[in-house]
């Protein structure tokens, strides 16, 4: 599987609710960006314990999404160009039912790893001013993932995403977040305790599916 990268965009954190910073609002660059194993260069997290760290280094939404938001939502100015869930990587190809934990990927000329889905807070919400965004994400599955990186490189718009290795096929990031974040964990023991011992998952994420078989 090889896709063609829409836009890369990184963002900084600034005033977003009150004092309270973010840098959800994050928009395109051009040129060839270095990715490091903290993430993409000049982009931020304001709230290190939450964000960003090597498991959440890189977001990647999928723009296949934004029509279905477009419609659920009754259209959004932030739906018009990449960067409305504060995501670093835009594509059109890959969801969350086709992603896999663990799946390797060359981004550029970086190697990178899908570490977990993304977990959303009320940020979404407070970002479109609407809400049940949070909560629709949820329910929906339309969640985006992470990566860790592997090999550092470079990246820019126009570099192609290729899919160089899936070792766990059956453990798409749509399953695993309606497991650890959907509520379907409580009836599946089986598949959290997998999800517990499966090393390419965030640590994070491993001690959520610990805490669900408590």
């Amino acid at each position: 599987m090889r896709l063609t990268i829409d836009a890369i965009l990184t963002g900084k954190a600034e005033r977003f609710r009150g004092n309270e910073p973010s840098a959800i609002a994050k928009a395109p660059v051009a040129g060839p960006q270095r990715v490091g194993f903290l993430g993409i260069a000049g982009d931020e997290q304001a709230d290190l314990s939450v964000h960003g760290g090597t498991d959440k280094a890189i977001h990647h939404y999928p723009r296949d999404h934004y029509g279905w938001w477009a419609e659920a939502l009754g259209g959004h100015k932030l739906l018009d160009t990449p960067g409305a869930f504060g995501e670093n990587i835009s594509t059109d190809g890959l969801i969350e039912a086709e992603a896999c934990i663990g799946d390797r990927y060359r981004l550029g000329s970086a190697l990178v790893e899908i570490s977990q889905g993304r977990q959303p807070c009320w940020k979404l919400g407070h970002r479109f001013g609407v809400a049940s965004v949070t909560a629709t994400v949820v329910t929906s599955r339309r969640s985006g993932w992470y990566y860790r990186v592997i090999e550092e490189g470079t990246v820019a718009a126009g570099d192609t995403l290729e899919l160089v290795a899936r070792p766990l096929p059956d453990w798409s990031i749509e399953r695993a977040f309606a497991l650890l974040v959907g509520g379907t964990g409580k009836r599946e023991p089986d598949a959290l305790r997998a999800l517990a011992a499966m090393g390419v998952l965030a640590a994070s994420w491993r001690a959520r599916a610990g805490k669900l078989l408590a």
